[in-house]
């Protein structure tokens, strides 16, 4: 730069106001990660909409915003969440329900303990009967039931715990007694019943203790709704009539017969990918939200807890992190049958990148041992397509893609035969990405087949 390019610019950098730096501490009351700047997200986790608004407030205004000591706009306000690890922390289900169950049950060889979540139906609301995927819970639809209030606050929310997950227990009695048998007996007999036909009895029971148990005269309208597995059961227990002409309707989310059973190759793939044990739940919690297995920390807060259980194993704080501590996220559906190949080494505990998430007296293991369930994968899904399809009553599918339609399903969606909802900017649990949205077609639904007729919508172009 020559003497008369830097006279010019001292004669002009003269000229401009004084703007002393800012110290460091009133830049930020301590140190931040960028994310934690980001304002807490809507029950849909909607960035999209978010980045919309930003862009029109900067579109609305033509002048620079400049930094000063007295406007303080990097400063965190007062009460905000000053750990990430916070924003991890387990949410209680009573901030979604309003009572929890626990209805026995008996069999000549076996108690079972239904465990389910509750809000009952007001007067002239229908009831929501959800069932959860593999491996998850009943809370998987707590955002979502607490969506469904808002946008109709008659309604009501059962959702349940199916054997094997969640709360709900299974004891071996010995045959004719109400006495247990002892562990060591049990030891090699280990794997429960994961039937379809025996999952579908079990949600139309809970149904029916339900029932007994609040004094209900009569069933309100049921709205069955089914994740995945789920999806499977509710279409089982409409199609053989299991609560009668309760049923208005149907919803089955992201699950579909074609690709499930494609995907179930790859199955063991996806669970051998998953760390074994977690130092903490809120590491199970990052873990999910990290890898996009579930895309709404704020439904991954209430959801996942119930998913894992303590384990005897103490953390040694001298194990290094392991190499690989974050496995390929959950596919869109099922696992897909893609060329994803299983880690070199089995991961077991996932340690998160924030250290404040690690410390813990004991780990933390999956609840539901997936493996287990194995043998009755495929009778999930096998003829699933043709029996959503001639089922009694109004059907809903929601989907994360088009393609995941299989032919019968193509045919049947051309026809008219059930009503078709695409949320492509979520993932396989639906639910859990979307609940706001997820709850406003299962309402409209509801609405629309109240009668107890299936009501398509309207085509572009129709007159009202």
């Amino acid at each position: 730069m020559s003497d008369l390019q830097r006279s010019f610019a001292r004669a002009k950098l003269a000229g401009l106001p004084f703007n002393p730096p800012l110290p460091p501490a009133t830049l930020l009351e301590e140190d931040v990660d960028e994310r934690e700047l980001i304002p807490e997200p809507s029950p849909d986790d909607d960035s999209s909409s978010a980045s919309s608004a930003s862009s029109a407030s900067s579109a609305g205004s033509t002048g620079t915003i400049r930094p000063s000591p007295s406007k303080h706009l990097f400063v965190r306000p007062k009460g905000y969440d000053t750990g990430r690890h916070k924003t991890l922390d387990p949410l209680p289900w009573t901030d979604f329900f309003s009572q929890e169950l626990y209805l026995d049950r008996f069999t000549p060889n076996a108690k079972l303990t239904h465990h389910i979540y509750l809000t009952p139906p007001g007067p002239q609301g229908p009831l929501f009967v959800t069932h959860h995927g593999a491996g998850s819970s009943g809370l998987s639809f707590a955002v979502c039931a607490s969506e469904i209030r808002k946008a109709l606050p008659k309604a009501g929310i059962l959702s349940l715990d199916a054997r094997g997950h969640g709360e709900t227990t299974y004891q071996r009695l010995k045959h004719g007694t109400q006495e247990p048998i002892e562990a060591e007996a049990l030891k090699a007999d280990i794997v429960l019943d994961l039937s379809l036909e025996v999952l579908s009895e079990d949600m139309a029971t809970v149904v029916r203790l339900t029932q007994a148990k609040m004094g209900w005269a009569e069933l309100p309208g049921l709205i069955l709704v089914g994740h995945s597995l789920g999806g499977a059961v509710v279409v089982d227990v409409a199609k053989e009539g299991k609560l009668g002409n309760a049923v208005l309707g149907f919803a089955v989310l992201d699950v579909v017969e074609g690709s499930a059973i494609d995907a179930l190759a790859s199955m063991e793939t996806y669970i051998s990918s998953r760390p074994t044990t977690f130092p903490s739940i809120a590491a199970g919690i990052e873990w999910h939200t990290r890898t996009r297995t579930i895309r709404n920390a704020l439904s991954a807060r209430v959801s996942v807890p119930a998913l894992l259980c303590p384990t005897p194993t103490t953390l040694s704080p001298s194990v290094p992190p392991l190499t690989r501590s974050m496995p390929p996220p959950l596919p869109a559906s099922l696992p897909s049958t893609s060329s994803t190949q299983p880690p070199d080494e089995p991961i077991t505990t996932y340690f998160p990148s924030t250290p404040l998430l690690q410390p813990s007296r004991h780990t933390w293991t999956w609840r539901t041992n997936l493996t287990t369930t194995s043998p009755f994968w495929h009778s999930w899904f096998l003829a699933l397509s043709l029996k959503f399809l001639s089922a009694k009553g109004g059907k809903l599918l929601l989907l994360a893609g088009t393609d995941r339609l299989d032919k019968e399903l193509m045919i049947g969606q051309m026809q008219g035969k059930y009503q078709l909802q695409v949320f492509p900017d979520a993932g396989h649990f639906i639910q859990e990405d979307v609940p706001a949205k997820t709850a406003g077609v299962l309402v409209d639904f509801w609405r629309r087949n109240e009668g107890g007729v299936l009501v398509l919508p309207r085509k572009v172009g129709e007159g009202a």
